[in-house]
């Protein structure tokens, strides 16, 4: 199939709020490749939802930002779904020295081959960030609706699978036997349970009753799975990282069990038993080789222990059978219905320099890569005043709009660059609704420096409030440190741009060890 057909379906997609017709359009495309190319049903899957069968192929934001806008585009679409697959297996084959300047050759020649519309899909694809507002939920459904299988079975599958793509082709062209076949297998990840948000802990707990009310830990989300003496460590993604994290190996195999498959974080201690900065630990799991720094694994549940799976148990059981494989090694927590409880745990957990906590009903199953109602996350969220340095320009549903936002943090002393300069620290597209996206059109080509093709720079006179879940060390913005999980809350017509926070006001959000450490590149 031409790659065109599937950047027009995306396109479509992108550019309707309604889930119904996301489904549809999405459904018509399969069925389309099932009659055309089944092979590439699977390889589809994942293009769509940025999640390629490669993974991550060595291609990052700084390359594909020295190719955006300098390789002109095909006038006509002639790349197949095929070319598009085995260019992400060159470029993820590609390394040893000089493998940067390889992974760009290839992708500026593929590219050169690419219509406009292609080249915003490759790159969104190679980024992650497709925004076509069609994730796994929806795909899921537009594979259930091409198959004619029940999207309950389908959803199944792909939890316990871990392999969107491999379920699209059983969904499509496969019998609804083979789909009710897939079950859990230890040694194969599958997708995690995720956690709805609560602003407070008293609210978390009004929504789940009696609970297990958790710390939320800031580190990396991992799955272990023992089969004898083979252990295998997942991340959130379901990439395999055994080799990096021998620490969290050796605690496993020291459990009395044969076969297990568990979830949890794992993250760096200092010397007096604090966590370190997640910068840190992002870094160190990242790690090819071995480090000084060890990672410390903690685990909060367990989907299967010695040929019984635990999925549907409830919550209770499944902790009671996490107390007695590994006691030291359970995540911080109490049972509870009281908020008095749940509000006090999570001031200790704050207190211990983690994130918040997570609130679990008691009865809850572990709904595999869904995410309900029953763990409610419980996180204090910071707001600061920046400036709008640039916009890009949108695509998909918000083509012709000026959508996300480069932001600036204000720089008195010159610290960072000119005095009473600002210092860019991210940018976000979240929180914007299309009445600011229409305003931000109408009003910021007034205040227009320059631009390129992608983007309008503006003079730094905007104020936006921006809701942050921290900062974290990056060597990409001048200031050493990039916005954590940023949203825009408003505008702020009221303040001038004197009146934005300081890049040293956020900065000071970085733990004490981490403001004096060199920066490096968030590792992920």
């Amino acid at each position: 199939m031409l790659l065109d057909e599937l950047v027009s379906t995306a396109e479509a997609v992108a550019a309707t709020g309604s889930r119904r017709a996301k489904v549809e359009t999405l459904a018509h495309l399969l069925r389309r490749l099932a009659d055309q190319s089944p092979d590439e049903i699977a390889i589809a899957a994942g293009l769509l939802v940025a999640k390629p069968r490669q993974g991550r192929v060595g291609v990052g934001w700084r390359g594909l930002s020295q190719l955006q806008g300098g390789v002109e585009p095909a006038a006509e679409p002639s790349l197949t779904v095929g070319e598009f697959d085995r260019l992400l297996d060159s470029l993820a084959s590609t390394s040893g020295s000089g493998s940067g300047a390889a992974r760009s050759a290839l992708l500026e020649e593929f590219l050169a081959r690419a219509t406009a519309a292609e080249q915003r899909f490759i790159v969104g694809v190679l980024l992650g960030e497709l925004r076509l507002g069609a994730l796994e939920g929806v795909l899921i459904d537009a594979l259930a609706a091409a198959g004619g299988r029940p999207a309950a079975l389908v959803r199944r599958a792909a939890m316990l699978s871990g392999d969107l793509g491999q379920t699209a082709r059983l969904a499509v062209t496969g019998s609804e036997e083979e789909l009710a076949a897939v079950g859990l297998v230890v040694g194969r990840a599958v997708l995690p349970m995720l956690a709805a948000s609560a602003p407070t802990p008293s609210e978390a707990l009004a929504s789940t009753g009696k609970a297990s009310v958790e710390f939320k830990l800031d580190g990396a989300r991992i799955q272990v799975h023992r089969a004898g003496e083979d252990v295998r460590v997942f991340t959130r993604s379901l990439a395999d990282v055994t080799h990096r994290v021998p620490e969290v190996v050796e605690a496993v195999r020291a459990m009395p069990v044969r076969d297990v498959i568990l979830d949890g974080e794992t993250l760096t201690l200092d010397d007096g038993g604090a966590p370190r900065p997640f910068q840190e630990t992002m870094s160190r799991f990242g790690a090819e080789s071995s480090r000084d720094t060890l990672l410390r694994p903690w685990f909060f549940d367990v989907l299967h222990v010695d040929g019984r799976d635990l999925l549907d148990e409830p919550l209770a059981v499944r902790r009671a059978e996490l107390e007695r494989l590994a006691p030291q090694l359970v995540v911080p927590g109490e049972v509870t219905a009281e908020p008095e409880d749940a509000e006090r745990i999570s001031r200790e957990a704050l207190a211990a320099g983690h994130e918040g906590i997570v609130v679990k009903a008691i009865d809850s199953p572990y709904a595999a890569g869904r995410r309900g109602s029953s763990w409610i996350k419980v996180k204090p969220v910071h707001t600061y005043d920046l400036v709008v340095l640039a916009a890009e320009w949108g695509s998909g549903r918000r083509r012709g709009w000026l959508s996300n936002l480069h932001l600036g943090a204000f720089d008195p002393g010159g610290e960072f660059g000119e005095p009473g300069g600002f210092v860019m620290v991210g940018k976000t597209f979240k929180g914007l609704t299309d009445e600011l996206l229409r305003w931000q059109t109408e009003h910021f080509p007034v205040l227009e420096s320059h631009r390129d093709a992608h983007t309008v720079y503006l003079r730094p006179v905007t104020v936006v409030e921006i809701a942050i879940d921290g900062v974290q060390r990056s060597s990409r913005y001048p200031g050493g440190i990039a916005l954590r999980f940023a949203r825009v809350r408003q505008y702020r017509e009221d303040k001038l741009p004197a009146d934005a926070d300081t890049i040293q006001t956020l900065r000071s959000l970085l733990p004490f060890t981490s403001r004096v450490a060199s920066d490096g590149d968030l590792i992920t």
